[in-house]
């Protein structure tokens, strides 16, 4: 009697495997490959549990493939056993599958986030870009960006000012140095000069000792320009750090007034002090070139028979020193240039007294070094008063 093959063999199926053993463990049908050439199935698992319990099942995993086969056997009343297979993706296999797509996915996401930032960050440095870096306040932009323009604005004022006081400063060097160069050559023309009309024999012999008397009184001026161009140098670079110390301003103007009184007495004008005894913490040897210079320049520029007055007066919390002179005076336009350097007021007369035009810069100098200050009133014929403040703390 011929074995009647159930309705189920038939079915339409693609994904699931079906599989008909017989008792004995062979193949009687098989929906993906020929039962004749199928080994027998008697000793698989899911075969033995299904025969002994009427159902077994079982998992054997692909290394290969990353997959693992699921197996369902079910007991039939005739004896045989119906099986059932699927495949299903191992964790891996679905990892390894979707790497593709999620890699895919990962480069269009990133293309578009470039594409954004680049558009945003464009957008948001576009502003800093069109900064007016030489006006930046004129520059319109979001109101984050204000405390940067603000901070631009006030370097930018700084730097300009700086450039100023760059220039400023490169143009009194350059006049500064011309000015020496012509201050020291014309002693030295005149001193080279004399000389060689002696060396030749051209100066009569009773010539001589005058010729003789311009070249010492050249040398003298060369001397004093050089060592008034050291003194500013000096007090430029700080007077070397001098410290200060207890001083008597009014024993100090005494010794300066001491070693002038042959010259004024040479001169015709009339030397005196006044005032008080002054201590305060000073520096002496700059005090003493104050008191010096000022009344220096008071002897040399006053009329036979003037007067040069010295004060000095100890007040509670500041010491002063007034120097007043009964000389030719300095008009009110020049009045703000007389502390720059080889200034004079009239180079004619500065010439016939001898004077270098850096007394009164190394008095500026001195006096600023010493936290004071100075000032100067007068009047065309009648005279000049400078007046020195220093502050006592």
């Amino acid at each position: 009697m011929e074995r009647k093959e159930p309705a189920w063999i038939n079915l339409n199926v693609s994904d699931i495997r079906i599989t008909w053993i017989s008792k004995d463990g062979t193949v009687i049908f098989d929906n993906e490959s020929q039962a004749e050439i199928m080994e027998n199935h008697l000793e698989r698992p899911e075969i033995k549990a299904a025969m002994e319990t009427g159902y077994g099942e079982s998992i054997r995993n692909s290394s290969t493939l990353f997959q693992k086969q699921v197996y369902y056997a079910k007991l039939l009343k005739d004896g045989s056993v119906v099986r059932v297979s699927e495949n299903q993706m191992m964790a891996i296999s679905l990892f390894l599958g979707l790497i593709q797509p999620i890699g895919f996915a990962i480069v269009i996401i990133l293309i578009m986030a470039f594409v954004i930032a680049s558009s945003v960050s464009k957008k948001i440095v576009e502003p800093i870009n069109n900064i007016n870096l030489d006006n930046p306040q004129e520059t319109k932009t979001y109101s984050e960006l204000q405390p940067l323009l603000t901070r631009l604005s006030f370097q930018q004022l700084h730097l300009k000012k700086d450039k100023e006081e760059l220039k400023k400063t490169e143009q009194i060097r350059q006049e500064f140095t011309a000015n020496v160069s012509h201050e020291l050559k014309t002693p030295l023309h005149a001193i080279s000069g004399y000389a060689e009309l002696i060396q030749r024999g051209l100066v009569a012999e009773e010539d001589i000792k005058p010729f003789a008397s311009k070249i010492y009184d050249e040398s003298i001026r060369l001397n004093q320009v050089v060592e008034d161009v050291i003194d500013l140098s000096r007090l430029d670079a700080g007077a070397l750090n001098l410290s200060g110390e207890e001083t008597d301003l009014y024993w100090v103007a005494e010794n300066a007034i001491q070693s002038l009184e042959s010259f004024s007495q040479e001169k015709g004008v009339k030397l005196t002090l006044s005032g008080e005894h002054a201590v305060f913490n000073g520096v002496t040897n700059l005090l003493y070139s104050i008191v010096y210079n000022l009344c220096d320049n008071a002897i040399k520029y006053n009329h036979k028979g003037g007067e040069v007055k010295v004060n000095v007066r100890n007040d509670e919390k500041e010491v002063l020193l007034t120097v007043t002179d009964t000389g030719i005076g300095i008009p009110e336009e020049h009045l703000a240039r007389i502390f720059e350097r080889f200034y004079r007021v009239d180079k004619s007369h500065s010439k016939e007294v001898g004077g270098t035009g850096l007394g009164l810069s190394i008095v500026k100098h001195a006096v600023s070094i010493q936290k004071g200050e100075i000032k100067v009133s007068s009047d065309v014929g009648e005279g000049t008063t400078f007046t020195v403040t220093f502050p006592k703390a």
